[in-house]
């Protein structure tokens, strides 16, 4: 059975792609699924989980869409600049990190700010949550990484570090995580807390993603894209993935294919079959698609195995019959919870824009004053 693939990219020009991935043997294709205009700046991040893409932006908002009923959910509004970064924990919680110094976590059911707590001193730059889910790692411009306790939302651990890092994450077992600053990536063991060894890229370190505990692939400020033992420390695997620099990477595992998805400033989004057998070889690749924008960040939606045969089943029975206008009581349900969550949304939308401009009045006034007592 072949399994739904959505490519989501990001770019430059405020625009969110979607390319729907239809999968081969030896070639896969992509096709243009939607695209939107979501932001009135820059992308700077996105997420996806089983259900929904969230993307982060220059404009200070995170948007939200329903991949699976194709719509636009509405917009979150907490944060006060950039956001950095942003990841899904499971189905059940959002994680954004700005340039506000903010960490919030979002409740994916209402889309509620259940906790925002003051990270760091400067931007966050990056964050990662342990496949436990109790804590969270960050790293910011003040020179620090950060463990945080995401049951009460206190600060576990502070450690100062030399230079400003920008990615912090976890391994898939949460046994170690590495830290990036530049073309250096430190691995630090959890239990020690302390680095175990540090590689070092020829380029500034620009996405990382870990396809195995110890194996991780890096890309750079270059076109290339290395795949290193975090380990041993060595280069296990080389080769020119692109024409431009690659700004972001992404790996998922389709059937027994584990794939690498890069994607580059020259616009292309390419995805690559790995063999961990034959880690040293080349990756082959399987299909490419030409965004025709300076691409910024990068994510996959993957529908589960189960939801692609509903899927197929259910376009099935449509091709066969007319579908019922009655609406069941658990669509309804569905189709009421939907509302009530925009509802939220938006209202809390109105509310931060109201206080925004509150607050922008008051210190114009306070503006004002201090200019006529300085005349008089």
């Amino acid at each position: 059975m072949a399994q739904q693939l959505e490519l989501i990219a990001g770019c430059y020009e405020q625009i969110v792609f979607g390319y729907r991935v239809q999968t081969g043997e030896k070639k896969w294709t992509s096709d243009a699924d939607f695209s939107h205009h979501a932001h009135t700046a820059s992308l700077s991040a996105v997420a996806v989980n089983d259900r929904y893409i969230a993307t982060g932006s220059k404009d200070e908002t995170i948007q939200l869409y329903d991949i699976k009923k194709r719509v636009e959910y509405g917009s979150l509004l907490h944060h006060d600049g950039t956001i950095s970064c942003l990841e899904f924990y499971g189905k059940t919680h959002l994680l954004s990190g700005g340039e506000d110094g903010l960490i919030c976590v979002w409740s994916t059911k209402k889309w509620e700010c259940l906790k925002s707590f003051r990270a760091h001193k400067g931007h966050v730059t990056s964050l990662s949550v342990h496949p436990s889910g109790k804590i969270v790692l960050s790293v910011g411009t003040d020179k620090t990484l950060r463990t945080w306790n995401l049951i009460d939302g206190r600060s576990a651990f502070i450690k100062n570090i030399k230079q400003n890092a920008h990615i912090v994450m976890w391994s898939p077992t949460g046994e170690r995580y590495v830290v990036v600053v530049n073309e250096k990536m430190d691995i630090y063991n959890l239990e020690t807390a302390t680095v175990t060894g540090t590689i070092s890229n020829k380029k500034r370190i620009s996405s990382i993603r870990f396809i195995t505990n110890t194996i991780v692939v890096v890309a750079g400020d270059e076109e290339t894209v290395r795949l290193y033992d975090t380990d041993s420390l060595k280069c296990l695997c080389e080769f020119k993935a692109h024409e431009n620099r690659v700004k972001a990477i992404y790996s998922i595992t389709v059937g027994e294919t584990l794939v690498l998805v890069t994607a580059s400033s020259d616009g292309y989004i390419k995805m690559w079959k790995l063999d961990l057998e034959k880690i040293q070889d080349t990756p082959a690749l399987l299909g490419e698609v030409n965004t025709s924008a300076r691409l910024t960040c990068l994510g996959v939606w993957q529908a589960s195995p189960v939801e692609s045969s509903q899927q197929v089943e259910a376009e099935a029975a449509c091709s066969q019959a007319q579908p019922s206008r009655e609406e069941t009581q658990q669509e309804r349900k569905d189709h009421t919870t939907e509302e009530d969550s925009i509802k939220l949304v938006r209202t809390k939308k109105v509310e931060f824009a109201e206080g925004k401009i509150a607050t922008k009045k008051r210190k114009a006034e306070e503006t004002k004053k201090k200019k006529k007592l300085k005349s008089e």
